[in-house]
């Protein structure tokens, strides 16, 4: 995977649709954290068998959400999969159109946002194996503030390119051999109205 930002929004339903499925879900974030992989490694992150693993690739692969990759070492005959692009997004206003599209979309949401808390609950059950250095630097904060929505919208690309330019630096210094300390980091960040 480059240092450069590819990010794809999702406007059509059918590849929304591939790509609400849990498992799926899960398998394009490891795919994504290794780069490359074949389904025999991947079906063991996840525990699920080869077979089902390789059927939900080969779904992710026709929405052009995943790719072949050249082969790594191994078993010649294994397909190699790598992600196409850094991030997938989805926008609302692409699927208000007609209720059915926004129930999915809305549905799809749900499935992510429930996998997200599942992440960083297991980070939670997890912490004390962690160093200091790791538990102190992690963290999980709400902030309550009375915006417009132009005011949210600017606060959401503002986030948007300050987690872009740690990512590009973060591949950049992995891609120049620079892996000492390094880990996997989410940053997960919500920002919604609400009325109480």
């Amino acid at each position: 995977m480059s240092s450069t930002e590819q990010t794809r929004r999702v406007k059509d339903l059918d590849t929304l649709k591939a790509l609400g499925h849990p498992l799926r879900i899960k398998l394009y974030r490891a795919l994504y954290v290794a780069g490359t992989a074949t389904a025999s490694q991947l079906a063991d992150q996840v525990d699920e068998a080869v077979s089902l693993v390789s059927y939900h690739l080969r779904k992710l692969a026709k929405h052009g959400i995943i790719e072949e990759a050249e082969g790594g070492s191994g078993d010649a005959r294994e397909r190699w999969w790598r992600p196409v692009t850094t991030s997938i997004s989805t926008a609302d206003e692409d699927f208000r159109d007609a209720p059915e599209r926004d129930a999915v979309h809305t549905a799809v949401s749900r499935v992510y946002a429930r996998q997200r808390g599942e992440l960083y609950e297991g980070y939670l059950d997890m912490k004390a194996t962690w160093s200091d250095d790791w538990r102190s630097s992690a963290f999980s904060s709400e902030s309550l503030m009375p915006l417009t929505a132009e005011e949210l919208r600017s606060l959401r690309e503002e986030i948007i390119e300050l987690v872009l330019g740690y990512r590009l630096r973060a591949e950049a210094a992995r891609d120049a051999g620079d892996v000492e300390g390094r880990e996997n980091v989410a940053v997960q960040t919500y920002g919604f109205p609400f009325r109480t």
